[in-house]
């Protein structure tokens, strides 16, 4: 938010983002560096965290301080995705503070699940992608949506493998 911003009397905050630290630097530019260095040392495979909404240039955080967070985003992806080194991209639903391990988590593709009532994901579940990521072979070479139903609907998601093999898209 902008210096001053006072919520007290009313109004909306602005968004800006300091010299050097737009989201065309740092999930454009900063993550092709990123993508270029781990191929320069022979990285055997990247996971790159994105977020759900890439699909839509019209998508809210694109106005944002007009940085077009989620089209650099996805520009970085696409990136990532063309490198040749292999990837998992996660892009991720809204970040929740809950514990992790006690939902069903859920895949899909180009924001389809933007579309339902489960647009959300604790952090610690992504983590925990992340990690059975770079274990499971399944996950490899594919992009995917991530969110999970409410804590009490489904069973918490144990089987890395099973999920991983419900993705078919590299991007």
């Amino acid at each position: 938010m902008k210096p001053g911003f006072d919520p007290s009397k009313g109004g909306r905050p602005e968004f800006y983002f300091e010299d050097g630290c737009y989201p065309e630097q740092v999930d454009w530019i900063g993550q092709k560096d990123q993508i270029d260095a781990a191929k320069a040392v022979g990285a055997k495979h990247i996971v790159l965290v994105g977020s759900m909404g890439g699909t839509n240039p019209n998508h809210p955080l694109n106005s944002l301080g007009n940085g077009k967070i989620l089209i650099w985003k996805r520009k970085a992806e696409q990136y990532l995705a063309d490198s040749g080194i292999p990837y998992t991209i996660i892009r991720a639903g809204g970040l929740v503070d809950k514990e992790g391990g006690q939902r069903q988590l859920l895949v899909g593709k180009d924001d389809e699940l933007l579309a339902t009532e489960t647009k959300s994901v604790p952090r610690a579940d992504v983590a925990e992608v992340c990690v059975q990521a770079l274990l499971i072979e399944e996950a490899k070479n594919k992009a995917f949506d991530l969110a999970s139903k409410p804590e009490e609907a489904g069973s918490p998601t144990t089987d890395f493998k099973a999920l991983f093999s419900q993705v078919s898209t590299k991007f």
